[in-house]
């Protein structure tokens, strides 16, 4: 009995620990439940983070990428915006700068300065502040710039020669021709005799041993065609033809015109064969009355100039001169002796031949009805006493009246109203007795 019950004993024990290791058993699953329960749910929470953190990092490279691009945008613009701010800094600081006198020098000197004279007239010795750049020859004549302020010479000037002079060059060859010059035969033969074959024949003079003549003076009433013949010269002769109105050559300031004048025919020695046409020559070569205002005396300092440089120690080879005026009873005697102008060549108003003539040169160039050509003699008759700038007129007036009418071609009915109208401006009547015969041919 006891050994039973001690066995049973012993054994209960074993019952025990059998029932711990099964619910230790269960514990331990239900735990491992959990943790992988907890781990699943943990990664998908952590999947879920790292997902929203890509998210959000690729919406910041794209707006990492908008706001570079932003940033080198508006670097650009900053450094535009500096090129710009420094060439209006540059600007303005030429503007600042003080203006530059243009001088010519007199004399160097031997310490190196020179003695100038600017465009008013007055002299100073001054500082040579030039670039070594600059290797020019300083000799009298040269102009320079000076500082406003110490009057120092800071450069040179490149070309001598006054805007004037420079400008009176014409490079395109006029396209008149002698047949463009009507009822003119005589002046247009003393004209080659005396421009046009010293310099396209000079062989001929050579042959005989006569010197050509200098110089040229075209005189008459306005309107006459000396304009129109000086072009027919410098176009038939292929020369450099030089013109300047003798106004011009009247200057202000003290000297001015002389240097005009020097500088013009440095020009034409410089561009020979050429031809000076000098128009209006009145303006600058009328009579010293011996007036004591200074504009007169400046006016007889050009003239004085004018004539050494046209019969002076300088000889002028293969430059012709030509010269007109409508007042040649004011021109200065000395003007007009041999050596300067050698020919004197009117150019009178045209004859009833040289009125026909020029009605037929500009008529030419209209569409005329076939009767104008034969009315062209009564019209010449009619424009008997008219320059030669009047006819022109007239065919000019006669081709407006028929654009005025919307036509075609000029008639003799809108040739008769253009002369009607032309005789009017100067105060002058078509008779009744020039209609009827114009009415009659007509």
């Amino acid at each position: 009995m006891s050994n039973s019950e001690d066995g049973s004993k012993r054994r209960e024990p074993e019952k025990d620990n059998n029932s711990d290791v099964d619910a230790s058993k269960n514990l331990t699953d239900s735990d491992d439940y959990r943790i992988i329960r907890s781990s699943n749910t943990t990664f998908s929470h952590l999947n879920r983070l790292n997902a929203d953190l890509m998210e959000k990092n690729y919406s910041l490279m794209i707006e990492k990428a908008e706001l570079e691009h932003t940033l080198r945008r508006k670097n650009n613009d900053i450094n535009k915006l500096k090129k710009r701010v420094n060439k209006l800094i540059a600007k303005l600081k030429e503007f600042r700068e003080p203006p530059l006198v243009v001088a010519e020098i007199m004399e160097e000197l031997a310490d190196g300065r020179f003695v100038v004279k600017n465009g008013v007239g007055h002299i100073y010795v001054v500082k040579n502040l030039a670039s070594r750049d600059y290797d020019n020859d300083w000799s009298p004549g040269k102009r320079v710039m000076l500082d406003y302020k110490n009057l120092n010479v800071m450069e040179p000037l490149n070309s001598s020669k006054d805007p004037i002079v420079s400008c009176a060059q014409i490079l395109e060859r006029p396209a008149t021709t002698y047949d463009d010059v009507g009822g003119l035969d005589e002046q247009i033969q003393r004209m080659t005799e005396t421009v046009e074959l010293p310099l396209t024949r000079p062989e001929l003079y050579k042959r005989v041993g006569v010197k050509p003549p200098k110089g040229i003076l075209l005189v008459g009433p306005p309107g006459n065609g000396k304009t129109l013949l000086a072009k027919a010269v410098a176009n038939k002769t292929k020369a450099a033809f030089i013109r300047l109105v003798g106004s011009e050559l009247v200057q202000k300031y003290i000297g001015e015109g002389s240097r005009l004048v020097r500088e013009l025919f440095q020009l034409a020695r410089e561009e020979a064969p050429s031809i000076i046409f000098i128009d209006e020559i009145d303006a600058v070569g009328a009579k010293r009355m011996g007036l004591n205002t200074s504009g007169d005396r400046e006016v007889q300092r050009t003239l004085m100039q004018l004539l050494a440089e046209m019969d002076g120690f300088r000889p002028l080879e293969n430059v012709s001169i030509i010269a007109a005026t409508n007042r040649p009873d004011i021109l200065d005697k000395a003007l007009l002796r041999p050596g300067r102008f050698d020919r004197i060549i009117e150019i009178p108003p045209p004859n009833l031949e040289g009125i026909e003539k020029i009605l037929e040169i500009h008529s030419s160039k209209l569409n005329l009805d076939w009767r104008v050509k034969k009315m062209i003699p009564n019209f010449a008759l009619i424009c008997e006493g008219m320059s030669g700038a009047e006819i022109q007129n007239i065919c000019r007036e006669a081709g407006m009246n028929t654009v005025r009418k919307e036509g075609t071609r000029v008639t003799v009915n809108h040739f008769i109203k253009a002369i009607e109208k032309i005789k009017a401006s100067k105060g002058e009547d078509l008779s009744s007795q020039s209609k009827n015969n114009l009415n009659m041919y007509h």
